[in-house]
């Protein structure tokens, strides 16, 4: 399968109608970049979340899953920083994130309830909330309906990452244009169970809360929940999605051509920016694509998917170009999914390795130099069934134990 575009260069015709946006750097960052962002609907929008599943949660998950739930799915903005996680930081804390939102739905004119509130960075500092209270007036005053604008908040919430994530997407719908833009950050604790991974996708689509959520449920489990760089799932994980039904067109109904258009709009932007992450890896080379076919459930595929993608011996062979098959098949081995190892096919970068649970003569250099690729697709064939699954990670170098090492020195 061919990897979505790693970035789309958005445009004003790109965007959702009546969505505003803002950044600012409000002092969070220690190198006076962007850090605060907002993210706002004209009217109040659809919204669907997924969240964390760690046991050690941020507030303002807490806060962002209490809001969701308040206001029946019916928000209006999204109110972001990056440079502390608030996160083990206690009732102040916590206090700090109910603040910050409170200033920000008294300059938009809506209820406190109708606000999302996220935070990226150091997990167990004490939040400035001074530099934010006097940040928010200033995002409130300058949110524009602009590419510029959009780009700015897909820069503000970046951490470790090289480089900003967007992606965009577009159908039509009763003869209207519905528009669909997406921006995320992540280059390290990236596993989601819903990597540090924050999204956040606007569109001018009109849909019920209830089929929003569902849909992005389900999306989330074939992009974000599909996606490794270290096996490590973070406490501030949050992905939202704002639909403001601005595009003027009727709302979308459960099965219609519509509701698929609009999941395969969704999937593609989120699919674009999970692997934008992938690929913007902590010390990463390249993208690792691991499918295994032939299993006899989708989950069983899934699992030894994601025990291939999560395993350092494996990830750590890609990043010396090695290939070396049989951490491919041991990892498989272990993924606790029974199947028959003398039926197993394994391909490597278009290169079959193995075929029926027997080593295949390959050339070892040929083979390496394919490894190098941007894209590395792995085939592993059970013959066991007829479910498959696909699942992304990065290769695992010594930047990364570097990066990681001194990231709070």
């Amino acid at each position: 399968m061919t990897p979505p575009a790693m970035q789309h260069a958005l445009s004003e015709a790109s965007l959702p109608r009546g969505f505003r946006f803002a950044a600012t750097a409000c002092g969070l960052k220690k190198t006076g970049a962007l850090d605060f962002a907002i993210l706002s609907s004209d009217v109040p929008a659809s919204a669907a979340g997924v969240f964390t599943q760690n046991l050690v949660v941020a507030a303002p998950v807490l806060i962002s899953k209490a809001h969701l739930r308040a206001s029946k799915g019916r928000m209006r903005a999204i109110v972001v920083n990056a440079g502390n996680a608030n996160c083990a930081t206690g009732a102040a804390g916590h206090a700090a994130a109910v603040r910050t939102v409170a200033e920000t739905a008294k300059r938009l004119g809506c209820r406190p309830e109708e606000v999302f509130v996220c935070s990226t960075g150091v997990i167990g500092v004490p939040l400035a909330l001074d530099k934010l209270l006097r940040a928010v007036p200033l995002l409130a005053r300058h949110r524009r309906s602009s590419a510029r604008s959009f780009a700015e908040v897909s820069l503000a919430i970046c951490t470790t990452d090289t480089r900003p994530k967007t992606a965009a997407a577009s159908f039509k719908m009763s003869g209207k244009r519905i528009h669909m833009v997406g921006c995320a950050k992540g280059a390290g604790m990236i596993h989601p169970n819903m990597a540090t991974t924050l999204a956040f996708v606007t569109t001018d689509a009109a849909i019920a809360p209830s089929l929003l959520q569902k849909t992005l449920k389900e999306v989330t489990a074939r992009t974000f929940n599909s996606i490794s760089i270290d096996g490590d799932t973070s406490t501030n994980d949050a992905l939202l999605v704002l639909a403001n039904g601005e595009a003027g067109a009727p709302s979308i109904k459960s099965g219609s051509k519509a509701h698929r258009d609009f999941t395969a709009a969704l999937e593609h932007v989120c699919h674009s920016l999970a692997l934008q992450i992938v690929a913007d890896g902590e010390g990463a080379q390249r993208v690792i694509e691991i499918e295994v076919r032939g299993a006899k459930t989708e989950s069983a595929a899934r699992r030894i998917a994601e025990t291939i993608a999560t395993s350092p011996l494996v990830k750590t062979a890609f990043a010396g170009a090695d290939p070396n098959w049989g951490r491919i098949f041991a990892a498989a081995g272990r993924a606790g999914v029974r199947f028959d190892p003398a039926r197993v096919d394994i391909t490597m970068a278009g290169i079959p390795v193995l075929r029926r649970g027997q080593p295949l003569d390959f050339n070892e250099r040929a083979a390496s130099d394919r490894l190098l690729a941007d894209h590395v697709p792995i085939v592993m064939h059970l013959h066991a069934g007829s479910a498959s699954s696909r699942y992304w990670t990065c290769d695992f170098t010594a930047e990364y134990v570097r990066i990681n090492a001194s990231y709070r020195t």
